[in-house]
């Protein structure tokens, strides 16, 4: 894709001004880093960071048959939600590949919004679209909408300082509405990082949000990109699509299946799913600890009692752990914390440990 056909969300002038580094991404073009990564990694991990991920896709399921119909595809129960509740879940193929994972928001009786992965939104559509029945609409509100994450221990304190809304008494995965330093949002207790946040989303004044936020508290708030996303994403042991997950891995082997409710009655993906829990996986995902100051990167070989056994899909310094980690696949006799490993990286093989995750838990 070329520089010149990247989309960009309302914030990108505000990135260029503050002296982001931008890259593409998803078809975006994407603030990476603003004071460096570990940097925005230590703020958000320490007090707060703000994230544009205004990228990511609002696709909206209204109708007397949404619930019915969504709770037909979705795999964890759409039915246990409410109004102002939201919760994680994967969309499956029939063979139980995972198209995309999501979040789902109960607005409303007959009224959801589906987050989408940014690469996957026009995908989800097209595939939510061909599967539509009667008494289900389904729109796309991804162009009108930005999508700002205050994430940290402190982020409901300076958030509370913004609103006259009781944020701070909103549990995870709850959400509702406020105005915050004047502009309409939906404020929900959700985030990527692994600690405390929130998500802020508006078809209002994004900029003036952005601002106030980070101008609050006397600055304490850092502007963050997308590099300290996915470090803070791999230490909370978070997949990313196309990285952990995609349409040729399930959730059995991808560790998913806290998110898949087989109980609940068929839906698209449950019989496959069950057949391939009944009968083991080949590979699972995996932790790993770098033993040595070596970083393992995605597609680096696993090597385990000298043979090749499987692979990294993602790989980071952890400024929080002061070590290299990773995420990536073995076999289940292999996925055992404190199995020793190897990656290999430029021809030599790096010692490595497989761990628990999440590698990072908040207090």
């Amino acid at each position: 894709m070329s520089e010149a056909s990247l989309k960009r969300t309302p914030l990108y002038a505000l990135h260029v001004a503050a002296g982001a580094r931008t890259v593409p991404f998803a078809g975006w073009e994407m603030p990476v880093q603003y004071a460096g990564v570990l940097q925005e990694v230590r703020a958000v991990r320490e007090a707060a960071g703000l994230f544009d991920v205004s990228h990511m896709g609002e696709l909206h399921v209204t109708g007397p048959a949404a619930l019915a119909w969504l709770n037909s595809l979705a795999t964890n129960d759409v039915a246990r939600l409410a109004p102002g509740r939201a919760q994680y879940s994967l969309l499956c193929r029939e063979d139980g590949g995972i198209v995309d994972d999501i979040l789902v928001y109960q607005l409303d009786t007959d009224d959801f919004m589906l987050v989408t992965n940014a690469s996957n939104t026009e995908k989800d559509a097209r595939w939510l679209q061909e599967r539509l029945l009667p008494g289900v609409e389904l729109t796309d509100s991804t162009a009108e909408t930005a999508l700002l994450a205050l994430q940290g221990p402190a982020a409901a304190e300076i958030l509370g300082g913004l609103t006259v809304a009781p944020v701070a008494d909103l549990r995870r995965f709850q959400f509702g509405a406020a105005e915050v330093a004047g502009v309409p949002c939906l404020v929900s207790r959700t985030g990527y990082t692994g600690g405390d946040g929130f998500e802020l989303f508006t078809q209002e004044d994004a900029a003036a949000l952005w601002r106030a936020l980070l101008e609050a508290e006397g600055g304490r708030v850092q502007p963050c990109g997308l590099g300290a996303r996915d470090v803070c994403r791999i230490e909370a042991g978070n997949v990313l699509y196309d990285h952990e997950i995609d349409e040729h891995v399930n959730p059995v082997a991808a560790g998913l299946m806290w998110v898949v409710r087989l109980e609940k009655g068929a839906f698209l993906g449950s019989d496959a799913i069950a057949r391939i829990q009944a009968a083991g996986v080949p590979l699972t995902l995996i932790g790993l600890k770098s033993s040595s100051r070596a970083v393992p990167r995605q597609d680096y070989l696993l090597f385990w009692r000298g043979e090749e056994a499987g692979f990294v899909t993602s790989g980071t310094f952890s400024p929080t752990l002061g070590k290299p980690i990773a995420l990536g696949y073995l076999p289940p006799e292999a996925a055992a914390p404190g199995t020793e490993v190897e990656f290999e990286i430029r021809s030599r093989r790096e010692p490595a440990v497989v761990v628990s995750l999440p590698f990072y838990r908040a207090r």
